[in-house]
């Protein structure tokens, strides 16, 4: 090991250096060219422990071309340790930002610059040890709730809280509360960014809607081209400054802004501060979306602010954590009308990180989707239950994604019509490939445990009682969760994220997660819903319900409901109650 490998080894001892073994100590303080060693630790010994949060943000405030030689001179590094570290990162012209700038990819890297040694980590460490003064706070809150107690809520105060900025990326948005609080935030002189997607369809006859509502109070609001389906937002995040990261407040899941989203709907809102990376990683995603946006043009005079730009170099990697996007698919392009994210073929962020989880799974595999129509993520499913019979592996969907077995073989004589007349095409096989499939009956037919949150005998969001939750639950310790729904259009017409979370600072996630997946599991089991359903149908006068409280139910207890409906009432199926479900949610007898 060279001069901070050996620090950094002994460390992992989770041990002080001074215990580490002294031949070790000895021979790295022989291998030291510039003695920096002996002169931070004489005799072999380290007065000061650095923890693994402080290693990665010295090598990300190393790679931050914001820190100058005469910044590091200024934090109290030394003459040639500074200079040569920037040296270093800057490459062989000498300027930061250009192409031959050489990042330092780990500590080991950092720790071969010539005089860095155990005095200059002292004084870098030294330099960012308020980001690790800290420990991460996360709280998690699931729907449905009464209001005061939802996601709704949380995100109002937390917005009156702000000081400085507040950046939002956003689907659906109508909560008053939510927009009083942003009001609020205005008048005091909080800077608030919007990406909304219905300002995409809003801009065509804007007066009145909701994103002029926003820009009236003086928010501004822009959209992109693709589907905006993120539901995140940063308060007091690294707008101008990469420091202002260690104590921002992120909020992200699966909920939107709306009252059913806190009060209806199954959902899942994180809120996480005090953690820079995931705050850095965001505030990236966000920064890439804003500067390719196009703007809706409504209100004069707001001015369109930029951010300080944010490279992957400067964000600190926890192991315990990561964050995936789905604009990495795709490329941005100039066009007549405005930046265009433009998808890259081949390219599949989120669905491929979900595979490689659910082939490392060893134990338990719990999922939770409103949707499963990714082909890839269906088939790794399939694959780990036939290879791992005996693994615990349950999925939990929205009744909007039970088909029939007679579908399922129409959308299959479809894909195989699809896949011929491609001939040897492999973009248009893909093509065919990428269409939507729903997956549910293939789960069923395999043996895997599968059950529906159904709520109504034909699915309309008018008055459908989703399931929308978007996370997974690898071996009891993994949680990944987000926007993301399990589609090939998540994946390559929308702008979508999932975070994983993996221990750490977050342990305590995953028995939450763990407690609400087993909560959805058994909806109106224990009230015998289904029983009591289907002896109304069976045994009384009253009207058929089309609409009914929400259960837990297997493919095959859907199959017979639906069948046991289309019997008391063939009406069902005609044309008026299939145009206009929500002006048929009971049968009349």
């Amino acid at each position: 090991m060279k001069r901070l490998g050996w620090l950094a080894g002994c460390l992992t001892c989770g041990i002080a250096v001074a215990s580490c073994g002294a031949d070790n100590g000895a021979s790295a303080l022989e291998a030291s060219p510039d003695g920096e060693l002996e002169e931070a630790a004489p005799g072999g010994k380290a007065d000061t422990v650095y923890g693994s949060c402080e290693v990665r943000e010295v090598v990300a405030w190393a790679n931050d071309v914001d820190v100058t030689y005469e910044a590091m001179r200024a934090a109290g590094v030394h003459t040639r340790a500074a200079r040569n570290v920037i040296a270093h990162r800057d490459g062989a012209d000498g300027a930061a930002g250009t192409a031959d700038d050489d990042f330092f990819d780990g500590v080991d890297e950092l720790d071969g610059v010539s005089y860095v040694g155990a005095t200059a980590f002292q004084q870098m460490a030294s330099a960012v040890k308020h980001r690790c003064e800290r420990a991460p706070e996360v709280e998690v809150i699931f729907s449905p709730q009464l209001y005061g107690n939802s996601h709704l809520a949380r995100v109002a105060k937390l917005i009156d809280a702000a000081e400085r900025s507040i950046d939002i990326a956003m689907y659906s948005f109508s909560d008053s509360g939510i927009r009083d609080a942003l009001q609020r935030a205005v008048q005091r002189g909080v800077s608030v960014r919007f990406l909304f997607d219905t300002a995409s369809e809003d801009r065509k006859d804007p007066a009145g809607t909701a994103s002029a509502k926003l820009e009236d109070i003086g928010i501004d609001v822009r959209y992109v081209n693709k589907i905006m389906h993120h539901k995140f937002a940063l308060i007091d995040g690294p707008r101008e400054e990469l420091d202002h990261a260690y104590a921002a407040t992120l909020v992200t899941g699966s909920g939107n802004w709306s009252h059913s989203a806190g009060t209806k709907y199954d959902e899942n809102t994180a809120v996480v501060r005090f953690h820079g990376e995931l705050a850095l990683r965001f505030q990236k995603e966000f920064n890439g979306l804003w500067d390719n946006s196009r703007d809706f043009v409504w209100t004069d005079g707001i001015t369109f602010q930029t951010s300080k730009p944010i490279t992957d170099w400067v964000i600190p990697d926890d192991p315990t954590l990561d964050a995936f996007f789905t604009s990495a698919n795709f490329d941005v392009k100039t066009t007549s009308y405005g930046p265009t994210f433009s998808v890259v073929s081949g390219r599949n962020e989120v669905a491929d990180r979900l595979v490689a989880l659910i082939g490392e799974a060893s134990e338990s595999i719990h999922l939770a989707s409103g949707h499963l129509r990714s082909r890839s993520v269906a088939e790794a499913l399939l694959a780990k239950a036939e290879a791992n019979p005996q693994m615990d592996i349950r999925v939990y969907l929205d009744g909007q994604e039970y088909i029939s077995a007679w579908y399922d073989a129409e959308q299959q004589t479809d894909l195989d019509t699809c896949l011929a007349a491609a001939g040897d095409s492999s973009s248009k096989q893909q093509a065919c490939l990428d269409k939507g499939f729903y997956y549910s009956y293939r789960l069923h037919a395999a043996g895997v445990p599968l059950r529906f949150k159904y709520s109504c005998y034909r699915w309309d969001y008018h008055y459908a009682v989703q399931m929308h939750d978007k996370y997974a639950l690898f071996d009891g310790r993994r949680v990944a969760s987000g926007s993301y729904n399990l589609s090939d259009n998540a994946e390559h017409n929308t702008m979508e994220n999932v975070v994983l979370y993996d221990g750490g600072a977050f342990a305590g996630l995953a028995g939450q997660f763990e407690q609400n997946f087993e909560t959805m599991w058994v909806t109106g089991i224990d009230q015998a819903r289904y029983e009591a359903l289907v002896d109304l149908i069976q045994n009384t006068n009253e009207d058929i319900p089309l609409v009914f409280e929400p259960m837990s139910l297997t493919w095959q207890q859907v199959t017979d409901l639906k069948d046991l409906i289309r019997t008391h009432c063939p009406a069902v199926d005609s044309d008026a109650y299939r145009q206009e479900p929500d002006k048929h949610t009971t049968c009349p007898r």
